[in-house]
């Protein structure tokens, strides 16, 4: 039997990268799945036709998780689609690196309105449609959560809130079986790390020099992670964070 039969989950951020990886591994698992973009329609698209082209079930809906707004549509068309909610997995993020004098109150804002009020947002939705008998809330943090590189300060703050947001929602979310877990990955061959221009690049040598198991993350490494953080098999765990980065610290 697969591991989500009869699951529903929302996988923010979903069109490229570990979201997309995660939303294909869910329904490849048997969850039917909401797969949440900001912009990249046409990713997302191609995300829900691939997961319909292996008979699994999804739907690709618009939204950005720093507004209200977009969240509580974001959920009343899953419910509309689906009927339920079983599983968040806030994976939406953002990121620009610079030295200190690069800072600035819009970069700030906007880096911690997305990483850290879009979980708030969403998980304050979520608990209004996950039912009694309780889900799983999945966020993805980083490895620079506690281990930030130089230029990092802004993105490692804000994944630092999601790792201490992850205990203390799992603390209070627990009476309901609501468990509530955290992924920090380490570098990760997506999309994102292309266009920052990590891929091939000295930084990539770094962190693969420093990594004991010798490569680059992939996606699909995270998406069994957040697998297993999904399904009955974690059930006894929450509050946790799950570093899947090769051994990276």
């Amino acid at each position: 039997m697969k591991k989500l039969s009869g699951k529903v989950a929302i996988v923010t951020g979903a069109s490229k990268g570990i979201g997309a990886a995660i939303a294909k591994e869910y329904a490849a698992q048997g969850a039917s799945v909401v797969v949440n973009y900001s912009s990249s329609k046409e990713d997302a698209d191609k995300v829900v036709k691939e997961i319909v082209a292996k008979d699994g079930k999804a739907i690709a809906v618009q939204g950005s998780v720093g507004k209200a707004d977009d969240v509580k549509r974001l959920f009343d068309e899953t419910k509309k689609a689906f009927g339920k909610l079983d599983v968040l997995v806030n994976n939406a993020g953002i990121y620009k690196f610079g030295t200190i004098e690069d800072v600035t109150e819009e970069e700030f804002q906007r880096q911690f309105n997305t990483n850290v009020l879009g979980i708030m947002l969403t998980t304050r939705e979520a608990v209004k449609h996950i039912g009694p008998e309780g889900g799983s809330i999945i966020n993805v943090s980083s490895v620079v959560s506690t281990s930030p590189m130089p230029g990092t300060v802004i993105y490692a703050a804000t994944k630092g809130a999601v790792d201490t947001m992850t205990i203390g929602l799992a603390r209070e979310l627990a009476p309901r079986k609501i468990r509530v877990n955290n992924i920090a990955p380490g570098g990760v061959n997506t999309e994102g790390a292309v266009t920052l221009g990590m891929i091939g690049s000295d930084m990539e040598k770094s962190i693969v020099a420093q990594t004991p198991l010798g490569r680059i993350g992939q996606p699909q490494d995270i998406a069994k992670i957040a697998l297993f953080l999904a399904s009955d098999d974690s059930g006894w765990m929450t509050g946790e964070r799950l570093q899947g980065s090769g051994g990276l610290r």
